[in-house]
């Protein structure tokens, strides 16, 4: 049980849990049937684990140098062994489901967790760490329409929210992290820029993100626009402000990315609640 719980806690399961109740959101505003709701949320949860316990793994060695004793490889929970063998038999179901729900999504998931594990694997250390974000985040809203039984990819609209939410998760997450990163060598684009310009940056992406989501399914007329999405719209946005107002006075406790996942809970929320916004 111990190792179980390692592997859990090694899965970074707070994100996790976030990112596979967006898919499940999208695959309700996408109009998928149930089965195919359940599946798509099963296989993002597999992907994410595979990614979170893969990060953990590789970044075993640097954990316990830094002494992260919140993390279950860095105590000795869990070997960095059976880490592997979790991460990859996760990402084999992932796939494996992604490929019952048809081509498209197999490949779109694919490619997302092929860059999720290419950030892990070495481009968090470069100037382009956000890359793997944009790209993973950017085809998101595409698993759940490319999940239909009619598979189609997701509209421009949302693969840009997807995108900019991507780019403000990458620049909220590492920001607690930033010291123990720098220490160990880990220099990604969050780090050249500094704790300020990120939370700036993170904040403009999410109300970019959110000014999508709230035009996008009607084409840009305000007039369309639902009273609902105007109430999500501003939370997420309000979110948005408060993650980067913490920052810049000096806080940069993990708060400010969970404020950031909040935004992104509240956009997939305002795609259900205004209902059919990824529908052809």
């Amino acid at each position: 049980m111990t190792s179980v719980r390692g592997l859990w806690g090694a899965s970074h399961p707070g994100p996790t849990l976030v990112v596979t109740v967006l898919a499940i959101a999208l695959g309700v505003a996408a109009g998928l049937d149930p089965w195919r709701i359940v599946l798509l949320g099963l296989a993002v949860l597999a992907g994410q684990v595979s990614v979170g316990i893969s990060n953990d793994a590789i970044d075993a060695e640097r954990d316990r140098a830094v002494g992260r004793s919140d993390k279950p490889l860095a105590r000795g929970d869990v070997s960095v062994r059976a880490a592997w063998i979790a991460a990859i038999s996760a990402l084999v179901v992932a796939l494996a489901l992604s490929a019952v729900l048809g081509l498209g999504m197999l490949a779109a998931h694919a490619i997302a967790l092929a860059s999720a594990w290419a950030y892990n694997a070495g481009l968090k250390a470069t100037p382009f760490s956000l890359l793997p974000f944009l790209v993973s985040f950017g085809l998101f809203p595409s698993f759940a329409t490319l999940s239909a039984s009619d598979p189609h990819l997701a509209p421009l609209w949302a693969t840009i929210a997807g995108a900019a939410l991507g780019a403000a998760v990458h620049l909220t997450n590492v920001l607690p992290d930033l010291d123990d990163d720098r220490r160990t060598g880990i220099r990604g684009l969050p780090h050249r820029l500094g704790p300020r310009v990120s939370a700036i940056l993170a904040a403009v992406a999410v109300v970019g993100g959110a000014i999508a989501v709230l035009l996008g399914p009607v084409a840009g007329d305000l007039a369309a626009v639902a009273p609902v999405s105007w109430v999500f719209f501003v939370a997420a946005v309000v979110a948005a402000v408060l993650a980067a107002v913490l920052v810049l006075s000096g806080s940069s406790g993990r708060v400010v990315f969970r404020l950031v996942m909040l935004a992104a809970l509240l956009l997939a929320a305002e795609l259900v609640a205004t209902g059919g916004a990824l529908t052809p």
